[in-house]
């Protein structure tokens, strides 16, 4: 099958089109049928083996994909341990889910990985009560523009999405944000409290650096920034205990890994997100369709930071 193989650590450069051998389920997997792929940032770590779980060469990167069983099932297929830039991806039937005809495939692909980081990061990790305000950065990517149409849903007092570009910002207001800013203020701390008529009470943070320390002192008392990732490679300021008790502020951290060991973490918002796709509440954005052999260009515009929404790559051409 033709599938994406890194046989080298690195960034872009190294994800090469290859055929490989079909893969052949053990363990009770369950084979899939590829017709679309989701593609994340987490990728571009993989991919240069800087995420949390270390790599194996050679690999097929890919956490998500949309396709069709041997008994021609259509499902949407979380896969944890990669696999999925490829014609046929082997899924934990635990993590597959049956797809309705109504929801597409890229609506789907948005949902099993980032949707469900949006709705844990808010629900499970901040819980965020009603009135509360949020602050959502890169809020035009794929967590973000559903986690601020979350936060509005579930009565967040004000939502703030930080973006890099007046575009972005304009998506984050049509998907319900009460107010933007520029992700590169040279000010970002000022910029948060004055956005929010003073400090915040949650921020989801993804971006890492100066970004992360400058919503860490934006917090309101009892607030609380919630890191999954680190998307400019750059770490922030070593955190400051005594800080942390003075303001009554708090760092929480996520990985959707742990998510998945309790299937009712998985199922039951899985089911949520669906059914408000398909009832309107829930809008998804696609923000952009590669063919496979195009893998290298859509990491090279997700480092840097040209992407919105859910990328989508078809094995199919």
């Amino acid at each position: 099958m033709r599938a994406i193989q890194v046989q080298r650590f690195g960034g872009p450069e190294v994800l090469e089109l290859r055929d490989v051998a079909d893969p052949e389920p053990t363990d009770g997997q369950l084979l899939v049928r590829v017709d679309a792929a989701g593609i994340n940032y987490a990728d571009t770590h993989q991919a240069e083996n800087s995420y949390h779980a270390p790599a194996t060469l050679p690999l097929v990167p890919g956490a998500e994909v949309v396709g069709r069983t041997p008994d021609g099932r259509r499902v949407v297929a979380l896969l944890p341990s990669g696999g999925g830039y490829a014609e046929q991806a082997l899924a934990a039937p635990a993590l597959v889910v049956p797809l309705p005809d109504d929801v597409e495939d890229g609506a789907a692909l948005a949902l099993i990985l980032q949707g469900l980081t949006a709705w844990h990061l808010l629900r499970t990790t901040a819980r965020m009560a009603p009135g509360e305000s949020v602050l959502v950065h890169a809020a035009a990517g794929g967590v973000g523009t559903i986690a601020v149409q979350l936060a509005k849903r579930w009565g967040a007092g004000r939502v703030i999405a930080a973006a890099s570009s007046e575009s972005k910002r304009a998506l984050a207001l049509d998907l319900g944000a009460d107010v933007v800013i520029d992700a590169n203020s040279p000010d970002l701390k000022a910029d948060i409290i004055e956005a929010n008529r003073g400090p915040v009470d949650i921020v989801l943070e993804m971006v890492g650096g100066p970004t992360f320390d400058a919503s860490l002192r934006a917090l309101a008392p009892f607030g609380r920034v919630v890191s999954y990732g680190l998307a400019s490679r750059q770490l922030p300021k070593p955190i400051d205990l005594v800080a942390l008790n003075r303001y009554s502020i708090g760092v929480l951290g996520f990985w959707l890994v742990h998510c998945l060991q309790d299937a009712q973490m998985f199922a039951k918002p899985m089911a949520e997100l669906l059914t408000m796709v398909q009832t309107g509440e829930l809008r998804t954005v696609i923000g952009g369709r590669y063919p496979l052999s195009q893998a290298r260009q859509a990491h090279e515009a997700l480092r840097g930071r040209g992407t919105v929404g859910k990328l989508v790559l078809d094995p199919r051409t």
